[in-house]
């Protein structure tokens, strides 16, 4: 088992080895996480972050076991120590059942539009734990009470339509938080949502993870939502994990030039004349990646040995680093558009 940095956490939830995972397209298995090493403490929250088919939400799903029929997975996640990809149907569906829950995307696509509000919520409490469906009515109703929607009683008997997508994100979070789990995982859950709700449904969130004490990974291509209700960031890049480091530290510790360059691309709010920066080309699907670094055609430190050799993760200044060039280029990364050195 690879250590991995702990942030000064005591008991280790979740930890995953090595992870790799291919899906059938066509005839041909085509792989969509190629490595990726975290482990998680309890308590703790992780951001993971990176555009889009880096790998994040394969590996949330991996975790859970959601993958897509046919999928191959290798390596190890283990959960309290228990193999998570040696459960059978039954130990699967008590681990879905009582220790981890999601939260998706897109509320309407996970809630079913012709069912009541009130049913979505009670159905694990009285299918699972057997709880009496006028007991499992009253707790769910204190669940939407702390996840902020107001009048809940009334809300059970709506449909999913006559809410509006804050709402349904909010009734999504209050059914993870039901089987009071011990890990939350939260796949991009304000993508869908104007900015002003994605601020309120963050902060519930992260409310109710800090008073319940859950675990969090926090998938999310906005590096700078997750350094702020987040512990610690792990950057995906084409199915690889390329940098794990302290929130806190993180724009003035980054180690890795995709991680450089995604906290250039954000808006400044402080600079208004300043354009955005881009990194350069195109992002590359794990299917895409041969020799050498994922991230070697995009990078503007690249050099020879970066397109011939894979990089193997290593810890550096307190985080982890998928870089020939980590030591060398420490503190001088350059956010090119505004002229600024971090590090």
């Amino acid at each position: 088992m690879n250590d991995v940095p702990q942030s000064g956490a005591d008991a280790v939830l979740l930890q995953i080895d090595d992870l790799h995972v291919e899906l059938p397209v066509g005839d041909e298995m085509r792989p969509v996480i190629h490595d990726a090493t975290l482990a998680l403490a309890v308590g703790e929250a992780l951001g993971l972050v990176g555009e889009s088919g880096a790998g994040k939400s394969m590996t949330a799903r991996a975790i859970m076991q959601i993958l897509p029929e046919g999928a191959r997975v290798g390596g190890a996640i283990r959960f309290e120590g228990a193999d998570v990809l040696a459960f059978d149907k039954e130990a699967l569906r008590r681990f879905r059942a009582s220790d981890i829950a999601m939260i998706f995307q897109d509320p309407t696509t996970h809630i079913n539009p012709v069912r009541k509000i009130g049913d979505f919520l009670t159905e694990a409490l009285v299918t699972n734990d057997g709880v009496d469906p006028g007991e499992a009515a009253r707790l769910v109703v204190g669940f939407l009470r702390d996840v902020g929607v107001d009048d809940a009683e009334r809300r059970l008997d709506q449909y999913p339509h006559e809410l509006s997508g804050g709402l349904l994100q909010r009734v999504m979070i209050a059914a993870a938080l039901a089987i009071e789990p011990r890990l939350l995982l939260a796949d991009e859950p304000t993508t869908a949502l104007d900015v002003t709700t994605q601020a309120e449904v963050m902060a519930i969130l992260d409310e109710q993870r800090r008073q319940r004490g859950l675990s969090l990974i926090f998938v999310t291509h906005d590096l700078e939502l997750a350094a702020a209700v987040c512990d610690r960031i792990a950057v995906m890049y084409a199915g690889f994990l390329v940098e794990d480091h302290a929130a806190a530290t993180l724009h003035e510790g980054f180690l890795h030039p995709y991680t450089a360059g995604l906290l250039a691309s954000r808006p400044s709010p402080t600079e208004r004349a300043r354009r955005l920066t881009a990194i350069p080309g195109r992002p590359l699907s794990a299917f895409e990646v041969e020799l050498g670094c994922p991230f070697a055609s995009r990078c503007a430190y690249v050099e020879d040995r970066c397109r011939e050799e894979l990089p193997a993760m290593r810890e550096l200044d307190g985080g982890r680093v998928r870089c020939h060039r980590a030591e060398e280029l420490r503190g001088t990364l350059v956010d090119l558009e505004a002229g600024r050195t971090h590090g």
